[in-house]
C-alpha cells in the first residue's frame, strides 16, 4: 500500500513537472505574426516578481518604430508602443497562460487573453477574445525568436 502512495505521489509530481515545462516553454521572445504572415514586432515574455506573466513590445518590425499608443485609454495612452506592457495579469493553467488581458496598441481595445506552446510546430498560440470564455476572438500563432537577446 505504501508502495503505491509513492507511487502516486511520483506521478503527480511527473504530471506537475510537465505542465510547468510547457508554461516555461511561453516564457521568451516571440515574433508576432499578422493574417498575411508578416513579423509585426518583437516580443518579450516573462515572468513578473509577483508570479503573473506579462509582456513587453521590444521591436517594431512595420510602421513607424517611434510611434505612440494613441488610441489607448489609462495610464497607457500616448505611450510609445515599444516599451509597452501589452500583456498583463496572465496566470499558469497546466500548461497554458489564461486570465489576463492583451491590448492591441493599434486600436487601443484590451481583450481576453490565453496562451498556449504547440509542441509539434514550436510556436506560441495566442487567442485574443472579447469575451471571457473565449468564444468572440482571434487566433494568431507566434514564431520564437531563437538566438534573440
Amino acid at each position: 500500500m505504501k508502495k503505491i502512495t509513492i507511487l502516486a505521489s511520483m506521478l503527480f509530481m511527473l504530471i506537475g513537472l510537465s505542465a510547468f515545462a510547457q508554461t516555461n516553454k511561453i516564457v521568451g521572445k516571440w515574433y508576432t505574426i499578422d493574417e498575411e504572415g508578416r513579423k509585426k514586432s518583437l516580443v518579450n515574455i516573462y515572468q513578473a516578481p509577483n508570479g503573473t506573466y506579462e509582456g513587453v513590445i521590444e521591436i517594431l518590425l512595420t510602421g513607424d518604430p517611434k510611434r505612440l499608443c494613441t488610441q489607448c485609454t489609462g495610464a497607457d495612452k500616448n505611450k510609445p508602443v515599444v516599451g509597452l506592457k501589452f500583456i498583463k495579469n496572465m496566470k499558469a493553467d497546466n500548461d497554458k497562460l489564461t486570465g489576463g488581458t492583451i491590448l492591441d496598441p493599434l486600436d487601443g481595445k484590451i481583450y481576453s487573453c490565453s496562451m498556449s506552446f504547440d509542441k509539434k510546430t514550436g510556436k506560441l498560440k495566442v487567442r485574443g477574445s472579447l469575451d471571457g470564455w473565449g468564444l468572440l476572438g482571434r487566433n494568431q500563432t507566434w514564431e520564437p525568436a531563437a538566438g534573440v537577446n
